[in-house]
């Protein structure tokens, strides 16, 4: 019974050294090999470290600045919920003259932000849905209680939405007014105090 135990695999400490001992004698060959370069062309191996090096420092900014934007949006995001919870006058239309201030000034990503939580703060007049600022933007597509052509609608604009707000994907005066016409549309026929149509609530 105790030599069935010690022969399972976690008690094999034999091979685990020897893995260990091949990795030490890679490290100590690439070692070797680096000081040989460097004797023979010292020149050539100051620039080659010298590109790794500054490789390396693009690559820390990169990680750094992709970091930035995946967690700024999140910040301004929990910030828009808390004044939304404190603040009665960050209704539908307040969103709407964010949103356009906003994209006034060039930044399109944050102004779809408010033009989305406009359509959701609509849609909820309307009780196509419910608003709650702890929801994230892709649950409400699928409460919403519309058509199969307004879901699918809801669900194309929350994927934009998450391209350029979360992605960091460019935004253009362009897209930007798609989507808020798009908006608007869902908007039209979003709910059961809406005019109906293909959009709105099924029968």
């Amino acid at each position: 019974m105790i030599g069935q135990v010690f022969a399972r695999s976690e008690f094999q400490w034999v091979e685990r050294r020897r893995v260990l001992s091949w990795l030490a004698r890679q490290w100590q060959h690439l070692i070797d090999w680096l000081n040989r370069q460097a004797g023979q062309h010292p020149i050539g191996f100051d620039i080659g470290l010298a590109l790794v090096v500054v490789a390396l420092v693009a690559l820390l900014v990169h990680i750094g600045y992709v970091m930035w934007r995946i967690v700024r949006p999140g910040v301004r995001s929990g910030e828009a919920k808390a004044a939304a919870g404190t603040a009665a006058i960050l209704d539908a239309a307040a969103h709407l003259a964010i949103a356009a201030q906003l994209a006034r000034a060039g930044r399109y990503p944050e102004a779809l932000g408010h033009r989305f939580l406009a359509l959701v703060l609509e849609l909820d007049q309307r009780k196509a849905l419910r608003f709650h600022a702890s929801k994230t933007p892709a649950e409400y597509v699928g409460e919403a209680r519309l058509t199969e052509r307004g879901r699918a609608s809801l669900a194309e604009l929350v994927g934009q939405l998450y391209r350029h707000l979360f992605a960091a994907v460019p935004c253009d005066a362009n897209e930007y007014e798609a989507f808020g016409a798009a908006a608007q549309q869902l908007v039209r026929g979003g709910g059961p105090g809406g005019p109906g149509g293909p959009y709105g609530v099924p029968a």
